[in-house]
């Protein structure tokens, strides 16, 4: 998580989405990143409006924004499948080294994921909060041109962006059979990412 506080804008790290890169890109210019833990790092939005936003209301900034990336929903989960491929990975329980593509994507739309799937959502971490609390700006993860070119207007700085934290090429291809059912059963998902428009969606305040 980078916050801006002249800026007020805070880019939220969804997992998967290239936050790593911006972070390394502007982390040196942000007035805080949170690296650690993992859990207030990639603070989902109803993390970030229970313990973030109070604490920028209170030190006068009600008014922050926040931004975050949502990459298209079977090549975010290619991602996680072969992140979690690494040798490093190797004879622990959440490796997918020894499964196909097929067997990780069909753990994962279970009802009760088992560990080596238990990944999160893309859904839940940008899903607004009853008080209004929402994802002010919003990008598709192929749209990173115009992220980039967003940023770089609100900030008032050039990004350039290097690769950081990049899954293994792993071959990850999905049956046609497992892609339909994923699309059944993450249908929310995939409307959600159908939606963000190219330039991205933001909300007027």
């Amino acid at each position: 998580m980078l916050v801006f506080w002249k800026e007020k804008l805070t880019i939220l790290a969804v997992p998967k989405t290239g936050t790593t890169a911006l972070e390394h890109a502007l982390g040196n210019h942000a007035d805080l990143v949170v690296r650690d833990p993992p859990q207030l790092k990639h603070a989902p939005v109803y993390r970030y409006n229970r313990f973030f936003r109070p604490m920028f209301e209170k030190q006068g900034a009600p008014d922050m924004e926040t931004l975050a990336v949502m990459r298209e929903p079977i090549s975010w989960l290619s991602s996680w499948y072969r992140y979690r491929a690494r040798p490093f990975m190797e004879g622990k329980p959440n490796s997918t080294a020894r499964m196909s593509f097929d067997d990780f994507v069909n753990a994962y739309i279970k009802g009760e994921k088992p560990g080596f799937a238990n990944v999160g959502s893309q859904l839940k971490f940008l899903e607004p909060r009853p008080n209004g609390t929402e994802v002010t700006h919003l990008f598709r993860y192929d749209d990173q041109e115009a992220m980039i070119a967003w940023i770089a207007h609100r900030l008032r700085r050039d990004i350039t962006l290097e690769r950081a934290n990049v899954s293994p090429k792993v071959p990850a291809s999905l049956s046609p059979e497992v892609e339909r059912k994923a699309k059944r059963k993450l249908t929310a998902e995939f409307e959600l990412y159908a939606s963000i428009p190219d330039g991205g969606r933001h909300v007027k305040a």
